[in-house]
């Protein structure tokens, strides 16, 4: 079984916790679009949803699913979004696709964060760099101030929002908290790409034909 067969396992089987009248948050990625489908399918009533990239939001419309701005519900009953890598506590790197940022406020708005992965996302230690998200305002200071672990990433469009992208390479990885406090520690730093396991509820990782179930919280 393929990697992308196993992305939509996994995406179908988070679909499955989705209800008519909910108010879902759509994340970002190569197992979001498997999701998205499957939801689609479910024919589901009164959905209120809201995206966390523009092409989340392209696709979804594309699908019929409604999705409206973020700005006027204050606490979403469900999100389900991709990941980089996870640990086996449940520490998350998102941002390869530079939706970090919103993928963060959308997981902490949500009542439940479901997670969809798989079987290559699972690791006993990070081994990707760290997405960052700076402001523009006085990047070249930022850059200068975070060093030579941080670099722009190349070719990389500005998020909706209007930050830059960056990657950090450095240390620190064997311990996330200390280095995600680390990093937002710079005013410059919009939004680094370390989630912790607190605003984790659920990970689905399908392998081959399975579909692993965990629950965190």
């Amino acid at each position: 079984m393929s990697l992308d067969d196993e992305k939509r396992l996994a995406a179908e089987a988070a679909a499955e916790l989705v209800e008519s009248g909910m108010t879902l948050g759509l994340g970002t990625g190569s197992t979001v679009a498997h999701l998205l489908p499957a939801v689609a399918r479910r024919g589901l009533t009164e959905l209120r949803c809201v995206a966390t990239s523009p092409a989340t939001e392209a696709q979804a419309r594309a699908l019929g699913i409604t999705v409206e701005p973020f700005d006027a519900l204050t606490r979403l009953d469900l999100a389900i979004d991709g990941t980089d890598e996870v640990t086996p506590d449940g520490w998350l790197i998102k941002g390869g696709g530079g939706a970090h940022l919103r993928e963060k406020i959308v997981a902490a708005a949500a009542d439940r964060f479901v997670v969809i992965a798989d079987s290559t996302k699972p690791v006993p230690q990070f081994t990707w760099p760290v997405p960052l998200e700076l402001f523009a305002f006085g990047l070249a200071s930022t850059l200068a101030r975070l060093g030579d672990d941080v670099a722009l990433r190349p070719d990389t469009p500005p998020s909706p929002d209007g930050g830059l992208i960056a990657d950090y390479r450095g240390p620190g990885l064997d311990d996330p908290a200390a280095l995600a406090a680390r990093l937002e520690s710079d005013p410059g730093v919009a939004a680094q790409g370390l989630f912790p396991p607190s605003l984790v509820s659920d990970l689905f990782v399908a392998r081959g034909a399975e579909v692993e179930h965990t629950r965190f919280s």
